[in-house]
């Protein structure tokens, strides 16, 4: 592995270096003996590591296979453990490699606040210009939350194959999959056609489905004055209703506060409070009659619409041939890969990579799999404590669990002295 010693572009020179810290240790819970990883130990700086690749990778007839594990082990604020796999070129130095370094594929996860991400990004070149351009995976399905804050070693993988498909795996379930022509945002090839910027809506266009009927007429016998409710002329004072008792009295209990100055905070009156004997009574003080919905209410006329006969429908430009129009085909066949960097900023320290393999037979990957991450998996699982431990944690996060625990035990026990 090869430090960076360059800056970042495009930053104050204080935070452009890429001195955050590495360094080769062992997990810090549910440890393999001899076994460890690479962990980023700085908080707030940037981070660059390479290597060199044993052998280049070349796209043509064999499958992808990019494989290694992450542990956040203090949980993640707000950083990435992704990984860029650098593309070929002869001036490739990974002493001076940084965020600009072109890479073909950007794989991992990432996650700042509550947004959990699983990136898939290749850099894809553009047959017309020699352009290159980010094609994006679509999001995942599945809820990522807990494998950022579980705090267990998890195996992430992605799958390129040469029929231009893909899958990522997390922990050898697959998470996502797709095609690279068909699931990418934006999509490989271009649109055939487009707009043309030079078609205009014409001015006497008519997209109006419905109109006013232009020769409805307002009845004689609408009238838009009348009110939409009125007295219900029907309605009867409740018997019992106490017309002389207001609603509300000044509260018999109440004191004047000793520190109250008439002078300044003028004469003090007494809080009002529902008037006690209004709460037997159907109701007091004045009886109003209910309001009711008004029948010959019709409110403002409007006239009835009617089907348009001049509607053209909803105007669009014309088509015209994309100028910028290519087709690739296959585009599994991207730039040649050489080196894998990690380039990160995290708020969080103590994240553990372990194990990163690049190769085309799915056994070689199981296999490197069994020998690293699930050995962790083994270890992780004999030292989870028991089903009684579990329910005291629990508890001491959730102290009402402990009356959930209590009824659930006392429920039994007094159902048999019952019925025994």
């Amino acid at each position: 592995w090869v430090l960076s010693k360059t800056k970042k572009d495009d930053v104050d020179d204080n935070t452009a270096k890429y001195d955050g810290r590495w360094e080769v240790e062992e997990l810090k819970e549910n440890t393999v003996p001899g076994d460890r990883g690479l962990v980023l130990k700085s908080v707030a700086k940037h981070h660059a590591i390479s290597a060199m690749l044993t052998k280049a990778f070349i796209f043509d007839n064999k499958p992808l296979i990019v494989q290694y594990e992450v542990n956040f082990q203090d949980g993640i604020d707000c950083g990435g453990a992704y990984i860029k796999l650098l593309s070929s070129s002869d001036d490739l130095n990974l002493e001076h490699f940084f965020d600009k370094t072109p890479y073909t594929i950007m794989f991992g996860p990432d996650k700042c606040g509550e947004d959990y991400k699983l990136h898939f990004i290749f850099r894809h070149k553009n047959p017309k210009t020699g352009e290159y351009d980010e094609k994006h995976a679509k999001r995942p399905d599945v809820d990522l939350k807990k494998f950022y804050l579980d705090k267990k070693t998890h195996l992430y993988t992605l799958v390129l194959k040469p029929d231009d498909t893909f899958e990522i795996l997390i922990d050898q379930s697959v998470v996502s999959k797709g095609s690279l022509l068909e699931d990418m945002v934006p999509p490989v090839n271009p649109p055939k056609e487009i707009d043309d910027p030079s078609d205009k809506k014409p001015e006497d266009w008519d997209e109006r489905p419905k109109i006013p009927d232009p020769y409805a007429v307002k009845p004689d016998d609408w009238d838009e004055d009348e009110p939409s409710k009125i007295e219900d002329p029907d309605a009867v004072k409740p018997e019992g209703w106490l017309d002389d008792e207001p609603q509300y009295v000044p509260d018999p209990n109440a004191e004047k506060p000793k520190d109250w100055d008439e002078e300044m905070d003028g004469e003090w009156e007494a809080p009002q409070i529902p008037n006690p004997k209004c709460e037997t009574a159907p109701g007091c003080g004045h009886w109003v009659r209910p309001m009711k919905n008004n029948p010959n209410y019709k409110g403002k006329w409007k006239a009835p619409m009617i089907d348009n006969p001049n509607y053209q429908g909803i105007w669009s430009p014309r088509k015209i041939p994309n100028p910028d129009y290519f087709e690739d085909p296959h585009p599994f066949e991207m730039t040649t890969v050489s080196a894998i960097g990690l380039e990160l900023w995290s708020m969080t320290s103590d994240i553990y990579f372990d194990n990163f393999i690049i190769c085309s037979e799915k056994e070689v990957a199981d296999r490197w799999a069994a020998d690293g991450w699930g050995l962790k998996k083994l270890v992780a699982s004999a030292n989870e404590p028991g089903m009684f431990s579990q329910l005291v944690t629990a508890a001491e996060d959730h102290p009402w669990l402990w009356v959930l625990y209590i009824l659930t035990l006392a429920l039994p026990v007094g159902l048999g002295v019952l019925f025994c």
